[in-house]
């Protein structure tokens, strides 16, 4: 069995522009494989950081980390999928971008029937990041204060509907008016506007001067100092993205001086290593998306052949919640 499939990849590191869409031919599933038809394919900052080699990927490269499909073909040796299967994943490896993918079985879940695939990969690897960040980095409690930046975003919004779910008292950060609202309308209590605020003064007055429990950092070195600044003593500092670039290193002195403070820069592939870790946060995710605890919300759809639009859109800050590439 051979199929031709539509696939974006990149042979060079750079901007936009190095990426193409091209054709291309896929065999039949090998042992441990499973051939999936894609229907929708989520769009993540961490597919810049591979294009752009901030992170490096052997070259040529395909993009993208997640989606969600059908099952077509079953390799040998495979266990628990069949034919016409709705499944989804996340964290596989540069690729996604494509209309048919060969996929490891083992790092593929199923879909539940109440959540539609534009939901599933739209939400799977951002809803597992917020799943590992406030369940298991940093284990977010009722009554606890939380700092998360770009919570206008999509780990963002998921964050703060999850965060209010346990009882958390959540404050968001995010740019301009629209996103500040939109994250109020998400889980958030308070809403930092970047642009016209001062975030660690804002913070330390929402808080009465204590600061926060926990922060949540995707956004890296602009960032840096005033999370530092928003914490409590014995605060976290969860840094788990870079859009504005690597964080500084971290001296020891500058965690003391704050009031004995922990930091870490966790990923999500760490957090879902093993099948089981895998399943149980996947499974989380589309739990609460099921009952409506989490609403996904998809603020732009792009085709696949406008995959450079749609990093051109992410990059500049133009894109709000999650956005979605269609095969």
């Amino acid at each position: 069995m051979t199929v031709n499939a539509l696939s974006a990849r990149f042979s060079a590191p750079g901007g936009p522009d190095v990426i193409e869409v091209v054709s291309t031919t896929i065999g039949a599933p090998a042992n441990g494989q499973v051939l999936v038809r894609q229907t929708a394919i989520g769009l993540n900052y961490q597919d810049a950081y591979h294009r752009s080699g901030l992170f490096t990927v052997p070259l040529p490269s395909g993009i993208g980390m997640e989606a969600a499909g059908r099952v077509e073909a079953v390799g040998p040796e495979v266990e628990g999928f069949r034919v016409g299967d709705r499944v989804a994943y996340g964290g596989v490896g540069p690729g996604a971008y494509a209309d048919w993918r060969l996929v490891p079985a083992g790092r593929l879940v199923p879909i539940p029937d109440s959540v539609s695939d534009e939901q599933a990969a739209a939400v799977i690897m951002k809803g597992m990041t917020a799943e590992f960040l406030l369940n298991r980095c940093y284990p977010l409690k009722a009554g606890e204060v939380a700092l998360v930046y770009a919570a206008a975003g999509g780990v963002g919004l998921i964050a703060g509907q999850w965060g209010r779910h346990l009882g958390a008292r959540m404050i968001g950060v995010a740019g301009g008016e629209e996103k500040c609202k939109l994250a109020l309308d998400n889980g958030y209590e308070v809403v930092i506007d970047r642009r016209r605020e001062n975030v660690a003064e804002r913070v330390k007055e929402l808080t009465k001067g204590v600061g926060v429990h926990v922060v949540y950092d995707s956004v890296g070195k602009a960032s840096f100092k005033d999370s530092l600044a928003s914490l409590a003593p014995r605060g976290y500092f969860v840094s788990f993205g870079a859009t504005t670039g690597p964080a500084p290193p971290v001296e020891a002195a500058s965690l003391m001086g704050g009031g004995s403070l922990y930091f870490t820069r966790p990923t999500l592939a760490t957090y879902v290593a093993r099948r089981e870790d895998l399943v149980k946060s996947a499974k989380a995710v589309f739990d609460l998306v099921s009952s409506g605890t989490i609403k996904v919300k998809i603020g732009q759809r792009f085709s696949l052949k406008n995959a450079i639009a749609a990093h051109r859109a992410l990059e500049a800050g133009e894109t709000v919640g999650s956005s979605i590439l269609v095969p």
